[in-house]
């Protein structure tokens, strides 16, 4: 079997890699002309995507370890605290340097410029077409072109969009602020507006924060570090952050992907954000992704029907992933703003739910040698 990856971010070369432990081909399609060195923010990779990155021979030595998560109001209350296994926080450039370091030293072949622009499915196989005139043909074409897949909308051409979700993101780092955290913890600050941050080694405080804007094009005259001292007024730690700070680095609109009806079709299947792509607000995109791509290889190893290993690998991951989606939903709309009366609940609700739910998502592992039935 031959396998044609489209999209060459973190989904696709993980993707490739998951395929090659399961003996299947691959080459990976991409439709920018150069590679994506330094290109993206910051992200989580939880313990479970640790996990699924291990087993495609990515270790975890990357990043800043994060182990507790603590959530706090604006007036340094103490509302929740969980504790796990160690999660890594890491720019999406340097993942995205590991990965591509990885798929050369296995020998993947990842092709730039390749823009898909249409997809033809035979008896025998299916081809891709590209931008440039050029075409590939194999077995299986996996989309993992992201978000805005166009893959996706050729599978369905009424399939879901992505919706913006109300909020832009922004982060920066902070200097002789005043604020200090403890080691491999990282903090979620539920005020006027949302702020996370935690302590780097030297002092330095990181944060990102989300700022409820209707229109995610809306100009201003006002600099947005500005907007942000004005949205957060008094808060704490936020008003220390921002005041010792010099710039609010726009990280763009947090978007979401409505639940996706159709995952595959004939030889064509989704992975990773073009079949689910939750809020940031959920930590677990990346997380999400490489699990994707590994239960697909090995439903591809197990099962020699196109249609029951495509159906099987939906079974096994749809409710999980939707699930984690609802929840950062939910999570979006906290950080829109919070009434005094969830002020009030969240203490017993992060007691409650919030760790069980925590913990039960960073506890999920693959088992690669199981066979998949």
């Amino acid at each position: 079997m031959k396998a044609l990856v489209i999209g060459g971010g973190i989904a696709g070369p993980v993707t490739a890699l998951a395929l090659q432990k399961a003996g299947i081909e691959s080459a990976v399609f991409e439709a920018y002309d150069t590679t994506a060195d330094g290109v993206g923010g910051m992200l989580t990779v939880a313990p479970n995507g640790l996990a699924a990155l291990q087993l495609v021979g990515l270790e975890p030595d990357f990043g800043e370890p994060l182990r507790h998560m603590v959530m706090a109001d604006a007036k340094g209350r103490t509302l929740g605290r969980i504790t796990g296994d160690v999660s890594r926080v890491v720019t999406r450039a340097e993942l995205y340097k590991r990965l591509r370091e990885l798929t050369t030293a296995h020998q993947i072949k990842v092709e730039y410029g390749k823009r898909l622009v249409d997809v033809e499915n035979h008896e025998n196989g299916v081809t891709a077409t590209f931008s440039d005139g050029s075409a590939e043909t194999g077995d299986v074409l996996i989309g993992a072109d992201g978000i805005r897949s166009r893959v996706r909308t050729i599978i369905d051409p009424q399939a879901p969009r992505p919706e913006y979700v109300g909020l832009l993101g922004f982060g920066s780092y902070a200097v002789n602020s005043g604020v200090h955290g403890d080691p491999e913890t990282m903090y979620f600050v539920f005020g006027n507006s949302f702020l996370g941050y935690w302590e780097l080694p030297d002092g330095t405080v990181a944060w990102f924060n989300n700022l409820a804007v209707e229109n995610p094009d809306e100009k201003t005259e006002v600099p947005w570090l500005d907007r942000l001292r004005e949205a957060y007024g008094d808060d704490m730690p936020a008003k220390q952050l921002l005041a010792h700070s010099t710039e609010a680095v726009a990280a763009g609109p947090l978007e979401i992907m409505p639940s996706v009806p159709h995952w595959y079709r004939d030889r064509m299947v989704l992975v990773g954000d073009s079949a689910h792509a939750p809020s940031a607000s959920s930590g677990q995109g990346a997380s999400l992704a490489a699990e994707s791509a590994l239960q697909l290889a090995r439903c591809l190893r197990d099962i020699p029907d196109l249609p029951t290993a495509f159906a099987t690998y939906e079974q096994l991951r749809r409710p999980r992933v939707e699930r984690i989606a609802a929840r950062a939903a939910k999570t979006n709309s906290d950080k829109r703003g919070m009434g005094p009366i969830t002020r009030l609940l969240m203490p017993l609700v992060m007691k409650t739910f919030g760790a069980k739910a925590f913990t039960k998502d960073q506890n999920y592992r693959i088992d690669w040698d199981v066979k998949v039935s």
